[in-house]
């Protein structure tokens, strides 16, 4: 099973940059996590999704019908914001909506939903309103729940099928006290 994540994450990361140089001994370009930009101005914002080699972002929005309410079929919309083109935004293609960074979703009750990923469902997020009324995405970190802002996945080496993931990093709120947590793992 790790192997496939790693394979399907690779293949999507590399499907996706379109406008970044073939990894060539001496040319992959490292994304520094902590210069990366920070999504902006999109309106129902749950977190978004980072990781090397590049600044391109997937971002996971708040799915609304054309009369506002959540589309219970599809609550949570993912698309690119891709930094490395200008900023341009643009739909996931269908390898990266199936295989990598499309969420698997299941109601669990009124306005409460399991978010999985499909590339790696040992991740749970749920999304459900919290005490202000509005919509997050939450999910432990550190064994606490909290509200996720950003996943970043370190990827150092490895091969065209083997990417090698050093570690998955989930920055986010603790639902409790608003306190910024963050915390690893090694998928």
């Amino acid at each position: 099973m790790r192997n496939i994540f790693y394979i399907v994450l690779l293949l999507c990361l590399l499907v996706s940059l379109q406008s970044v140089k073939v990894f060539a001994a001496g040319n992959l370009r490292e994304a520094k996590q902590d210069t990366l930009p920070v999504p902006k101005g999109i309106k129902d914002l749950m977190f978004f999704v980072q990781r090397d080699p590049n600044a391109n972002t997937v971002v996971y929005e708040l799915n609304r019908t054309a009369q506002g309410t959540l589309d219970e079929k599809e609550p949570v919309h993912a698309f690119w914001i891709r930094y490395a083109d200008g900023g341009e935004q643009k739909e996931l293609n269908y390898i990266q909506r199936k295989f990598a960074y499309g969420l698997n979703t299941k109601k669990l009750g009124k306005d409460s939903y399991e978010l999985k990923f499909v590339s790696y469902s040992k991740l749970v997020l749920y999304l459900r309103k919290g005490t202000d009324g509005k919509f997050h995405v939450y999910t432990t970190i550190n064994q606490k729940e909290a509200i996720l802002d950003r996943v970043f996945v370190r990827i150092e080496g490895g091969t065209f099928w083997v990417p090698n993931v050093l570690y998955v990093e989930l920055k986010g709120r603790d639902a409790a006290t608003g306190k910024a947590v963050t915390g690893r793992f090694k998928p």
